[in-house]
């Protein structure tokens, strides 16, 4: 393989020369950057669609999005660095490039959620209508920008010889996302590895996530319950993709991939909060009808 191929072999698709980035008047621009801004755009038009449709004034999002971007992105950058801290420690100056990827999803998550319960607090707005409506997008944005990781070759897991198995030139790719497993799989007089792409299988579950959210929204019980819906979903996904991943950041000290924690933690928070909640607006109700 050249060092710009790609491909899936069992699915008889065979990329060449896929380019990690383009240049504009001698400037080079990121397809990683390029597809996260995409996904961004994305996101915001399907949160003031959603908007629209139920009734709300669209405009919101967009001023929510300003901070909700940029709060987000910091949160993404500074989850990756903390988890990571060995690879920025001795060149503190390397945390502010993020042009090689260091972005971690469930960072921009949380900034996002903080955001979100700041600005509504301050706007004087409902934050579980806001975030309910909000998620559409932030979904949306992961979908397409999972895509990024594509064309950074990275976001990968371990080896396998399954209908999907992804086929990425070891040239192409960090030797440190390299693992044992992988290395042992090599065939000898070859320089491709054969992966699990983790990206591909992330954004059709989030696909999948997105067209259920979108079928529930108009039976949901409470308000909030979508971004419950969200919460658990994804991290349901999240927790059995992120166990395949090969680049994943640990809790210091373990063995422990922080983020499949997280993921766990969100299922089990996300299921709980919609039992209570659905349990207390029913026994209202049963007050109510005596």
């Amino acid at each position: 393989m050249n060092a710009g191929d790609i491909a899936f072999p069992h699915l008889g698709i065979y990329l060449e020369n896929v380019p990690k980035s383009f240049s504009i008047f001698g400037f080079s621009i990121a397809f990683y950057g390029v597809i996260i801004g995409i996904g961004v755009l994305a996101g915001i038009l399907m949160a003031a669609r959603e908007a629209r449709v139920t009734g709300q004034n669209p405009d919101i999002y967009w001023d929510f999005a300003i901070y909700a971007v940029i709060f987000s992105v910091i949160g993404a950058r500074l989850y990756y660095v903390i988890f990571a801290w060995d690879n920025y420690k001795d060149d503190l100056l390397s945390i502010f490039n993020t042009r090689n990827g260091g972005m971690a999803i469930y960072g921009g998550v949380i900034g996002a959620f903080l955001t979100l319960f700041i600005y509504c607090r301050i706007k004087k707005q409902n934050p579980f209508q806001i975030g309910d409506t909000g998620v559409m997008g932030l979904i949306l944005g992961q979908i397409i920008g999972r895509w990024g990781n594509f064309m950074n070759r990275e976001a990968f897991g371990e080896y396998t010889d399954s209908l999907f198995a992804m086929r990425l030139p070891i040239e192409a790719v960090r030797s440190s996302y390299i693992s044992e497993n992988i290395a042992a799989h090599i065939v000898e007089g070859t320089n491709y590895i054969q992966v699990h792409p983790t990206f591909l299988y992330e954004s059709l579950w989030n696909l999948m996530i997105l067209v259920l959210m979108l079928c529930y929204r108009k039976h949901k019980k409470f308000q909030g319950e979508m971004c419950l819906f969200y919460l658990g979903g994804y991290g349901l996904g999240r927790f059995f993709v992120e166990g395949l991943r090969t680049d994943q950041l640990l809790i210091p000290g373990t063995q422990l991939a922080v983020s499949q924690i997280l993921a766990l933690c969100t299922v089990i928070f996300s299921v709980s909060a919609d039992i209570i909640i659905r349990y207390r607006i029913k026994k209202k109700d049963k007050l109510k009808n005596i």
